[in-house]
């Protein structure tokens, strides 16, 4: 019998902000039977610790996203610090995990940047073709924009080919 890896005696949280909702579906959850979601949390009706659910890992708990959160960016727009709800969302279970990967959508809106105003680091999966080397640019003006504006000690973790 294989001992267990490192991995799975760490409490992980995996906070989906894509409306496709990729990586929720990716841990085996479907978002369309789900009420309670980020996009319910970025928008004030509930707190982050009502939309976690466990995964069939034991390791790891997944807070989903939902094609709703389409229309969160469109909610958030005239609400003050609507740059921060994340951050502010996700401090009240911070304590409960060792890691949270928060994962984005392929744009950088609004949600994007509540995602690098709550986190404490960037790790950037990039396709080695010249438009995505482009938009890395892009990507990187935003988060020098980010820390010196709103998370200071947001650091870049790494770049990597996504085709890895």
């Amino acid at each position: 019998m294989r001992p267990p890896s490192l991995l799975q005696s760490i409490r992980q949280l995996l906070v989906d902000t894509d409306p496709q909702a990729n990586a929720t579906s990716g841990v085996g959850v479907e978002s369309k039977t789900l009420e309670k979601t980020m996009y319910e949390v970025l928008i004030g009706e509930i707190e982050a610790a009502d939309a976690v659910i466990k995964t069939s890992m034991p390791f790891l708990s997944l807070l989903p996203s939902h094609i709703n959160l389409v229309g969160a960016e469109i909610e958030m727009v005239n609400e003050a610090n609507r740059e921060k709800k994340m951050r502010v969302a996700l401090e009240s279970i911070r304590s409960l995990y060792e890691y949270i990967i928060i994962d984005c959508p392929p744009s950088l809106g609004l949600i994007t940047l509540n995602a690098l105003t709550a986190a404490d680091a960037v790790l950037i999966p990039v396709q080695c073709e010249y438009y995505a080397l482009e938009g890395l640019g892009q990507l990187l003006n935003t988060i020098n924009m980010v820390k010196k504006n709103l998370n200071p000690p947001l650091d870049i973790e790494g770049v990597f080919d996504d085709d890895v």
